[in-house]
């Protein structure tokens, strides 16, 4: 019985970077569409703030573009927060974890300046700079490059650094 437990856990954990790359997908697809912000927030409807930091922030992601679709203020700003929650639950729980100060920098960029939402900019862009030459996984380290190039808080002399990275 130990080993079948133990070979369904190991099943889920080498499953799990499958997982992180398609939520990585949808989270892009969803900050760019708004048509996939239901299919991202379905796809992490199950995280607590017991799994992964990473499952944690993109769920606080996830809950935070849904609230930009609300159809009240109030419940736009209490998803917001809601979803920040997260984010800011997976930080302190791993500081030192690239997916959600990139998942922070995304969110923080993009909230609108009423929300008050945007003092760790500086912080995580440094944090993902210094860090991108660091990151294991091709796949999340694509997704930061990506993410950095687009972004209009990244200089040109910072993109390039990385572009040529």
């Amino acid at each position: 019985m130990k080993f079948f437990i133990a070979l369904i856990f190991s099943c889920s954990l080498l499953g799990l970077d499958l997982d992180l790359s398609k939520v990585r997908v949808a989270y892009k697809e969803a900050a760019h569409d708004k048509s996939k912000v239901e299919d991202f927030s379905q796809m992490l409807q199950e995280v607590t703030k017991k799994d992964n930091v990473a499952l944690v922030a993109y769920k606080g992601a996830s809950i935070a573009l849904k609230a930009k679709y609300a159809k009240t203020i109030k419940a736009k700003k209490e998803g917001f927060i809601e979803g920040v929650s997260y984010i800011e639950f997976a930080i302190e729980k791993e500081p030192n974890a690239v997916e959600p100060r990139f998942v922070r920098i995304g969110i923080q960029e993009n909230s609108p300046k009423i929300l008050k939402y945007k003092s760790n900019i500086d912080e995580d862009k440094l944090f993902l700079l210094k860090q991108y030459q660091n990151i294991s996984s091709a796949n999340l380290k694509m997704h930061v490059k990506d993410y950095i190039l687009q972004s209009t808080v990244f200089t040109d002399e910072e993109k390039q650094t990385i572009n040529n990275q």
